[in-house]
C-alpha cells in the first residue's frame, strides 16, 4: 500500500516528482534515487524508536547542566544529547539499513526490477525462487544473513567497546 502511494506521489504527473524531474532532469520512478527516498519513507519507524530511547537515557540532567552554562538549546543539543545518544544512532542506522536491504515490495512498486540500475538483493533472491533457480537463491540468502550477522556483531562489539561516559 505504501509503495503504490509513493509510486504515484514520485510519478512525474504529480507535485514531488514533477519537482524533481525539474530540478534533475531525471524521474524517480524507477530509479536509484527513488529507490533510497522510498526506503527512507519506509524505514523511518525503526529509526525512530532507538533515537527515542538514546535521548531518554541521556535525560534531562545533562541538558540543564548544558543550560546552566548558558548553552543555546541547539547548541546543547549538538554537543551534548548527540554526542551521548552515540549508540542510539549506530543501533538506528544499522537497523534501518538492516530493514531496507530486506525490504521488497517498496523497492518493487517504486524502483521496478531494472538491472544495473533498481535491481536489489531481495528482488533477486525472488526472481531466482520464481524462475526455479534454488541454487542462486539459497547463495544470496545466506550471504545476506551471513552479512546481517557479521553488521550486527560489529555494531555490538562497537557499543561494548566504547561505551558512552557520563562524567
Amino acid at each position: 500500500m505504501l509503495g503504490f502511494y509513493l509510486l504515484v506521489i514520485m510519478s512525474p504527473d504529480n507535485g514531488i516528482g514533477s519537482f524533481w524531474v525539474q530540478m534533475t532532469g531525471s524521474t524517480l520512478t524507477f530509479s536509484f534515487e527513488g529507490l533510497v527516498v522510498a526506503s527512507v519513507i519506509y524505514s523511518l519507524p525503526f529509526m525512530v524508536q532507538p533515537l527515542q530511547n538514546a535521548f531518554e537515557t541521556v535525560g534531562s540532567g545533562p541538558m540543564e547542566a548544558a543550560a546552566s552554562l548558558r548553552a543555546t538549546p541547539l547548541n546543547a543539543f549538538f554537543t551534548v544529547a548527540i554526542p551521548l545518544s552515540a549508540r542510539g544512532f549506530v543501533t538506528a542506522v544499522v537497523l534501518t539499513f538492516a530493514h531496507t536491504v530486506g525490504e521488497f515490495g517498496v523497492v518493487l512498486m517504486v524502483g521496478g526490477n531494472i538491472p544495473e540500475e533498481t535491481r536489489v538483493i531481495s528482488i533477486a533472491i525472488y526472481e531466482n525462487v520464481e524462475t526455479l533457480q534454488y541454487a542462486a537463491a539459497h547463495s544470496l540468502s545466506i550471504t545476506l544473513l551471513v552479512f546481517s550477522f557479521v553488521v550486527l556483531l560489529a555494531v555490538y562489539s562497537l557499543n561494548r567497546r566504547f561505551p558512552i561516559r557520563i562524567h
